[in-house]
């Protein structure tokens, strides 16, 4: 491993610590930004709540019946049987392990809603008595 030569006067940095700085500045950045998307309250709706899990399960459902579609094609007789023999169960199975993914997952953010209204209510209650 080389070391590149360092300039008399020191001002010039090599292209190694250049870039250290540069991932070390991104990464201040976004540990800032999530901090601060932690701690500010403001009210966010429905869909921004629930708007991932309500994609997938869309998703889900929509490659669902598709997969029913391409399997009942395959008790048609049709010149490529085969091939809709086996995509059908393979989208029927994706579709179906989308939507129970999606399903799962409403109650899930459900319940850290409630945990994080529990959390801000007892910080305002310890801040309400210690702060006197």
């Amino acid at each position: 491993m080389e070391i590149p030569p360092k300039s008399p006067d020191g001002s010039e940095k090599s292209p190694q610590s250049k870039e250290l700085m540069t991932s070390n500045t991104a990464s201040t950045l976004c540990i800032s930004s999530r901090s601060e998307s932690v701690w500010t309250s403001a009210s966010r709706s429905k869909w921004d709540i629930y708007h991932k899990p309500v994609i997938v399960v869309s998703v889900g459902a929509a490659i669902f019946l598709f997969g029913i579609v391409i399997t009942s094609l395959s008790c048609i007789q049709i010149n490529n049987k085969q091939v809709y023999k086996m995509c059908g169960p393979a989208f029927l199975s994706l579709g179906l392990m989308l939507l129970v993914c999606g399903l799962v997952w409403i109650p899930i953010i459900r319940k850290k809603q409630k945990q994080r209204q529990k959390s801000q209510f007892l910080q305002s209650l310890k801040s309400f008595f210690f702060n006197r």
